[in-house]
């Protein structure tokens, strides 16, 4: 007997971490490439309550009724069914709901706990027509041999290693190391991981097409209220740059790398920093509508809209210390707490926020300037180039 204790988590239950889906149409071959594999992740250490779902060596006990015996004492299967139940699961006598809960709970009558056992239904006794009479009259115990469950997917026999992993063990490092000392399979055997890495991957793929889909239309609305691809991808560029500081900000509060929350934090980010490029842009384009030359309205363009894009940075990274830091705030008590729960959840997505918003502020300031200004001199030099090619092929024309 195995007994095997587990910390209750929060969230959705998910069961062990580590799920490897070990596949093969041979029996013979999957039996010795689970105990390969089982072996291998014990050498690596890494690993902790480690199981698989092949079935246990055991005996299964059958309840054989003797029907004719059963008819000469005047009782019946279900009489004998009856007083088995009370030995084994308990025999059911009635249903109570009581008013604080939706559920009703079932009224249940065994026999002590010390009485629950194969002995027992030899010396229970039945009420009959003759009497009480021991259930050995009509029932006798066979032993039989085990039968367990087979799992197939996709038509092949499957069988699933789970694993929990020592504290401090990533679920991917810890899958990359085991790829990497992975013992030589037979032909015809496929390791596929489950778990928590394939609904990392799924939140991935997702949050991979939603960060897409949220690029493309926020690229639609630039070019057409912009006029112009170049300063759309150089709004949009913003977004890429600012991941350096989404890593840096984690690297910093010493978060891990979670696939869901840093992705939602991006999404966000993406959102919060190409206001202050649209800011820097629009009024670049104002300013050489007035006439003035490329260098000198960069520099009017940094020096009006300094104060706006630090104030709105700062007081967006001021607003998510709080959650970085773990801070929980009760206005009621009045009281702070360090490293609430209400907080966990969020400081991975609030520490990409803040350090790459802290990150795209800087680069806003110095950086799309510069780029503004290159961008006019590099198109004035694209129409120079083409002017004069225009000139030369008109010139050859006329010949």
């Amino acid at each position: 007997m195995e007994l095997e204790f587990r910390k209750q988590e929060d969230g959705p239950a998910g069961g062990k971490p580590i799920e490897l889906l070990v596949s093969s149409s041979n029996p013979n071959k999957l039996e010795a490439a689970v105990s390969a594999i089982r072996a291998q992740m014990l050498a690596q250490g890494a690993y902790v309550d480690t199981e698989d779902d092949r079935s246990l060596d055991g005996i299964k006990w059958r309840l054989k009724v003797n029907r004719e015996a059963a008819a000469r004492f005047g009782t019946d299967v279900a009489s004998i069914g009856n007083a088995v139940r009370l030995v084994t699961n308990g025999l059911v006598l009635a249903n109570y709901r009581p008013e604080d809960v939706r559920d009703e709970v079932d009224i249940v009558v065994r026999v002590p706990n010390n009485w629950r056992e194969l002995d027992q239904l030899e010396r229970q006794t039945l009420n009959t027509s003759r009497g009480q009479v021991p259930l050995s009259q009509f029932v006798s115990l066979e032993p039989g041999d085990k039968t367990g469950n087979i799992v197939r997917v996709d038509g092949r026999r499957t069988i699933t290693i789970k694993a929990d992993l020592q504290p401090g063990r990533q679920v991917e490092e810890a899958l990359r190391e085991l790829r990497a000392t992975m013992p030589e399979l037979p032909d015809g055997i496929t390791v596929l991981e489950g778990g928590e890495s394939e609904d990392q991957q799924q939140a991935a793929n997702f949050l991979i097409n939603a960060f897409m889909v949220a690029i493309g239309l926020m690229l639609l609305i630039l070019v057409t209220q912009f006029n112009s691809l170049y300063q759309s991808f150089l709004i949009l560029s913003a977004i890429v740059l600012s991941t350096a500081g989404v890593l840096l900000g984690l690297l910093l509060n010493s978060q891990p790398f979670g696939i869901v929350m840093v992705g939602m934090g991006t999404i966000a980010l993406a959102g919060i920093v190409v206001n202050n490029n649209i800011i820097l842009i629009d009024t670049y384009n104002q300013m050489r509508a007035d006439g003035m030359e490329p260098a000198t309205a960069a520099l009017e363009t940094g020096c009006l809209r300094l104060r706006p894009v630090l104030l709105t940075a700062i007081t967006t990274v001021l607003g998510l210390m709080p959650m970085v830091l773990g801070i929980n705030v009760d206005l009621i008590t009045p009281s702070l707490g360090l490293n609430a729960p209400s907080t966990q959840w969020w400081t991975q997505m609030s520490s990409a926020i803040a350090g790459g918003l802290t990150f795209a502020t800087l680069l806003t300031l110095l950086l799309t300037p510069a780029l503004l200004v290159l961008g006019e001199q590099s198109g004035q030099k694209v129409k120079q180039l083409l002017a004069v090619r225009g000139r030369i092929w008109g010139a050859r024309g006329r010949i």
